[in-house]
């Protein structure tokens, strides 16, 4: 594996780049989501990881996706004013992508190209969850079933880790 998550970039809903080189030495945790979806209660257990464990180096991004069931109908607007009213969500929101198919957005390109899933790489379904490592050479992937609680073994394993970059 290697460090090329730190090449790319997404487009945050307030439609500024971000480039993920600024999360070098941060244990990322990426999350597509979608406010619709029998999952979407996992935004509680999101924000309630990125509470506790963002000062220690977690960075949680969620990145809207209506590819499912059309479980995220809105603009980026509406989706950030969801998620903050209805979640209280204070970590990043990204523009709303897509994550599988030839527009799959770069960065899940590169996820699932590195962690696939159980069933070959593509994304199953919302709430797809992947932790990067603070050096981006280990990304562990989770499947929507996964509630946000049981990765905090995982998240403190990987914050305890140097964040010496490459």
């Amino acid at each position: 594996m290697s460090a090329e998550i730190y090449n790319l970039s997404a487009t945050s809903n307030q439609g500024e780049s971000v480039a993920f080189e600024q999360f070098r030495g941060k244990v990322l945790l990426i999350v597509n989501t979608a406010s619709q979806c029998g999952f979407t209660p996992q935004y509680k257990g999101l924000e309630e990881l990125y509470q506790k464990y963002h000062e220690q180096g977690l960075v949680i991004l969620g990145f809207p996706c209506d590819q499912f069931g059309h479980q995220e109908p809105g603009t980026d607007e509406e989706i950030a004013n969801f998620c903050s009213t209805k979640y209280d969500i204070t970590f990043p929101l990204m523009s709303k992508i897509e994550v599988n198919g030839a527009s799959a957005h770069p960065v899940y390109k590169f996820l699932k190209s590195e962690a696939g899933g159980i069933l070959g790489d593509g994304i199953k379904w919302n709430f797809t969850k992947f932790l990067v490592s603070r050096d981006g050479q280990e990304i562990r992937r989770f499947a929507p079933t996964t509630a946000p609680q049981a990765l905090e073994k995982d998240i403190t394993e990987l914050l305890a880790q140097s964040g010496k970059s490459i």
